[in-house]
């Protein structure tokens, strides 16, 4: 037994960690030792990757590309690759995961297990978009090859199904052709969710990724920077020799500076001293950058991945990342409504992101994305308090008919669950009876 603690650092429990390394084995390994759970690169915020005092299959070891078509970008691999790896690859060679979320430090079986999204959700959807077949270890012993005609209803089931119905041991992903690493930007400061929304919607047809960082402690102002890019094609790129120059001789410098956050601090460094100045800071600085730039899409789509083990700045409690999907006709009035909440109770966020979503429906029967609008905020653990707070944001999504992500949950209510996913019938019927986790025990019973 180790203790293993997900990305929040919430709990620290015993597990009984098994590293998958042959992927001709897996199915083997759990018939013999079961129940279990799969676990990647922990990058989950809660318990959805966590089995406490129980299995975890480890799939670290199984990290190995496969084949790929370089004509059509037809990737396989094995499910424990991070999608740093992939991207680092595969973008000179002029191919790039369609999707990828805040974080590239993901394996590809926690991307479809979890059918993460990124800043470009309303151009391309979610990352179950571009899986077309899956290899599922059940712990009957079965290894059965997927794909969306032979297997349409497990498909489903498998992306986004938090890895509830087998252990994923290879995914066939499509990539995306790409002109070149950089992405021509453009910052926008806004004051008030109606010029947010606006924003939003007018850089739906012209720009692929589009974020906002909202200032939580704002009021009715709300004010925050809205980001957006498209990629360069390699003709851009061609005529801005410096930038490929940068990238050849300082690589990592280009990609973005890395540091590290060295320890936990006795108390959170997201406090009442420090949010309101942070926040003042951050959204001064970033009101300096307003108009257009260019920038490598490293630090662009994963701007924290450059400071390691930032999950220590919350301190020895840990911190919750609250993520939540309102419907698109009631986004102003719910959002604005959990900002007025969360200042009230005198907790906040530095890193707060507003987001839109498109309009296409995801294929996972458990899937968080779906047409409307997505607020996520960290906040440091502070027991009683913080629980308290997240009460009362619950109820404003149940009643704007909302959901919250469950890669990001740690204490989801099971009656907000059950209603925000009402294909969760349909989804028991896949589920693997030799596979539990804290999360599925949590909001499901077992």
């Amino acid at each position: 037994m180790k203790p293993v603690s997900a990305w929040g650092r919430l709990s620290n429990d015993l597990h009984e960690v098994q590293v998958l390394s042959d992927r001709t084995q897996v199915a083997a390994v759990l018939t013999a030792h079961q129940p279990g759970l799969a676990y990647g690169n922990g990058r989950s915020y809660g318990d959805v990757c966590l089995n406490p005092h129980g299995r975890l299959w480890h799939t670290s070891g199984l990290n190995k590309l496969i084949a790929f078509d370089e004509t059509t970008g037809l990737l396989v691999c094995e499910s424990g690759v991070l999608l740093r790896d992939i991207q680092r690859l595969f973008v000179p060679r002029g191919w790039m995961l369609p999707v990828t979320p805040g974080t590239q430090l993901i394996t590809v079986g926690g991307a479809v297990a979890n059918d993460v999204h990124g800043k470009n959700h309303h151009v391309v959807g979610s990352f179950g978009d571009h899986v077309l077949g899956v290899c599922l270890a059940r712990t009957n012993g079965e290894l059965l090859q997927l794909n969306w005609v032979n297997a349409p209803a497990l498909m489903s089931a498998t992306i986004g199904g938090m890895g509830l119905t087998g252990v994923i041991v290879t995914v066939e992903l499509q990539l995306r052709r790409v002109g070149s690493p950089w992405l021509r930007t453009e910052t926008l400061p806004y004051q008030g969710l109606s010029e947010f929304f606006e924003l939003a919607d007018a850089s739906e047809n012209d720009w692929e990724h589009t974020v906002s960082w909202i200032d939580c402690l704002s009021g009715q102002t709300a004010r925050g920077i809205f980001m957006r890019a498209n990629h360069m094609t390699s003709q851009e790129a061609a005529t801005m020799p410096s930038l490929n120059q940068a990238l050849a001789t300082h690589p990592r410098k280009a990609q973005g500076s890395a540091m590290s956050m060295p320890f936990v601090p006795p108390i959170s460094f997201v406090n009442g001293l420090s949010l309101k100045p942070f926040n003042m800071a951050y959204y001064q600085l970033q009101k300096l950058k307003h108009g257009f730039g260019v920038a490598h899409y490293e630090p662009f789509l994963y701007p924290l991945d450059n400071l390691q083990d930032w999950n220590r700045m919350y301190g020895p409690h840990g911190f919750y990342q609250y993520q939540s999907l309102v419907p698109r006709e009631v986004g102003q009035f719910a959002v604005q409504a959990m900002l007025d909440a969360i200042a009230a109770s005198g907790e906040g966020s530095f890193l707060a992101v507003l987001k839109t979503f498109g309009t296409r429906q995801a294929k996972g029967m458990l899937s968080f994305p779906q047409p409307g609008v997505t607020l996520a905020l960290d906040f440091p653990n502070r027991g009683e308090r913080t629980l308290k707070l997240f009460e009362r944001l619950d109820a404003i999504v149940r009643e704007a008919r909302g959901r919250l992500y469950m890669a990001k949950d740690a204490r989801m209510p099971r009656d907000l669950f059950e209603a925000g996913y009402p294909c969760l019938p349909e989804f028991t019927a896949h589920r693997d009876a030799g596979i539990s986790s804290a999360m599925s025990r949590r909001l499901m019973e077992f």
